[in-house]
C-alpha cells in the first residue's frame, strides 16, 4: 500500500436503525472522545464513530494532510454501502468533513462542525506544539506508572484535563512498557498541514451546522464570508461557557443543539 492510497479506518458502531451518522474527532484524540455523544446520537441515527488515520486503533501512514484523511472516510462509507450521511467533526475532525462535504457532496446530506472554521491557523493560535513537545519528552523506557507521565507532561501542558485528554493515547506495548498509539511522527511532520484550512473546490450547498464554543476562538465573525463562500446554507450556534472543547465542557448543551439540527 503506497503512502496515497486510503486507509481502512478502525471504527465502532453504535447503532443501526436511522440515518447513517459518522462522528469525526479532533487531534490527538479517538472515537471513545465521543462515546457518551454517541451512545446519545444513537437513538435517532446509526452511529459510526472513527479514528482517523494516525489515531486511535487506526492505521498509520507517513503521510497526513485533509484531501488524504477526507479520502479514508469516503472510502469507509462506499465500503459499507451508505447513503445520505451525516457527517459531524470537531476540530481537526471539522476539517475532515468540510473536506469531504466539498469533495463529495453526493456523500453528505447534512453537516455538523464543532469549533473549527474553514481557515488556515497560525501555530501560536494553539497549544499544539506544546503538547508535542511534553510527549517527545516523556521518557518511556524509563516510565513506571501513567501518574509519573502525568507530572513529567505537567511541564509542559498546565491544563490538567488537555493532560488527561493527551494521556488516553498512552498505551502498554507488547513487552510491558509504555508507547504512544498515535503516530506522533506524522502528526510532527504534518503539523502545518493540519493548521491549513480544507482544499476549497465547489461550495457544499446541503444543510451545515457550525457550533462555536462562545470561550473559544477557532471561530470567529471575520470567518464569515469564507464559511459562507463555500458552505452558503451554513448556521452557526454559540454556546456559553464552552470553550474548544465544547463536547466536554458543555455535553448537554451540544445534544440539543445538535439534535435541533438534526429534527429539521
Amino acid at each position: 500500500m503506497t503512502d496515497s492510497a486510503s486507509l481502512n479506518l478502525a471504527y465502532k458502531q453504535y447503532s443501526d436503525a436511522g440515518p447513517p451518522l459518522l462522528v469525526l474527532h479532533g487531534l490527538f484524540g479517538s472515537q471513545s472522545n465521543w462515546g457518551w455523544h454517541n451512545k446519545q446520537f444513537a437513538e435517532t441515527h446509526a452511529v459510526y464513530g472513527l479514528d482517523l488515520r494516525n489515531h486511535g486503533d487506526s492505521p498509520h501512514s507517513a503521510a497526513l494532510d485533509y484531501p488524504l484523511m477526507a479520502a479514508d472516510v469516503k472510502s469507509f462509507i462506499e465500503q459499507k454501502q451508505l447513503t445520505g450521511c451525516v457527517i459531524l467533526g470537531h476540530s481537526m475532525g471539522g476539517k475532515v468533513a468540510m473536506q469531504l462535504a466539498l469533495n463529495s457532496p453526493e456523500l453528505v446530506s447534512r453537516l455538523l462542525v464543532v469549533d473549527i472554521a474553514p481557515v488556515a491557523y497560525a501555530s501560536k493560535a494553539d497549544g499544539h506544539l506544546r503538547v508535542i513537545a511534553g510527549m517527545r519528552a516523556l521518557d518511556l523506557t524509563n516510565l513506571d506508572s501513567r501518574r509519573e507521565a502525568e507530572t513529567q507532561l505537567a511541564g509542559y501542558i498546565e491544563d490538567s484535563s488537555t493532560r488527561q485528554f493527551v494521556l488516553t493515547n498512552l498505551t502498554r506495548s507488547d513487552d510491558g512498557g509504555y508507547q504512544w498509539r498515535l503516530n506522533l511522527d506524522a502528526i510532527e511532520a504534518n503539523y502545518d498541514k493540519l493548521r491549513e484550512k480544507p482544499e476549497m473546490g465547489s461550495p457544499y450547498t446541503g444543510p451545515t451546522l457550525f457550533v462555536k464554543g462562545a470561550l473559544s476562538n477557532y471561530i470567529q465573525a471575520e470567518h464569515e464570508t469564507e464559511i459562507l463562500e463555500q458552505f452558503p446554507a451554513a448556521e452557526v450556534k454559540i454556546i456559553m461557557g464552552a470553550g474548544h472543547w465544547v463536547h466536554a465542557e458543555k455535553p448537554q448543551a451540544l445534544q440539543k443543539v445538535v439534535a435541533d439540527f438534526l429534527a429539521r
